[in-house]
């Protein structure tokens, strides 16, 4: 269970990362009050960092 709880902790703080990075404030546990377009937005900034890093691996 260990390594569940550190996957989920380093998920959480790659999703803070995202969401500095786009301007959007999150805290820790709930976020319902987000708008639509700000969760929009830390999830693509998340896609676009995860596929930035595969093409990095890839060269």
């Amino acid at each position: 269970m260990a390594k569940n709880s550190a996957a989920k902790s380093a998920l959480n703080r790659f999703k803070m990362e995202a969401a500095n990075e786009v301007g959007v404030n999150l805290k820790d546990g709930y976020n319902g009050d987000l708008t639509s377009k700000q969760a929009g937005s830390v999830g693509g900034q998340m896609v676009k960092k995860m596929i930035e890093s595969y093409e990095n691996s890839m060269k």
